[in-house]
């Protein structure tokens, strides 16, 4: 593309260095553009790793929330056993009274 642009400047008449120039210039600016949009541009791997890492982060995440519902209910068992036998402790000390 360069040598393109280049020898269409020197066929109207752009003295060379003046074509050089020219042409360095739409480079630069070429890079600028480019250097501005790659910084928001995503790579495919990139995207692959994003959601492989979310995949595992969702996998984490609902094991523990299922460790959380089995605590849940563990403490429920607890809680329900220990109020039963509360009651059956004050029920067998009131009978003999």
């Amino acid at each position: 593309m360069e040598l393109e642009i280049y020898s269409a400047f020197v066929k109207v008449g752009v003295s060379e260095s003046d074509a050089k120039a020219a042409v360095e210039s739409i480079n630069k600016e070429i890079d600028k553009r480019y250097a501005v949009h790659a910084q928001q541009l995503a790579t495919r791997g990139v995207v692959e790793l994003v959601r492989k890492r979310v995949a595992e982060a969702e996998t984490r995440l609902t094991r523990a929330v299922t460790e959380v519902q089995k605590s849940i209910v563990d403490m429920q068992r607890w809680t329900i056993a220990a109020v039963f036998g509360g009651m059956a402790t004050f029920a067998a000390i009131q009978k003999p009274l």
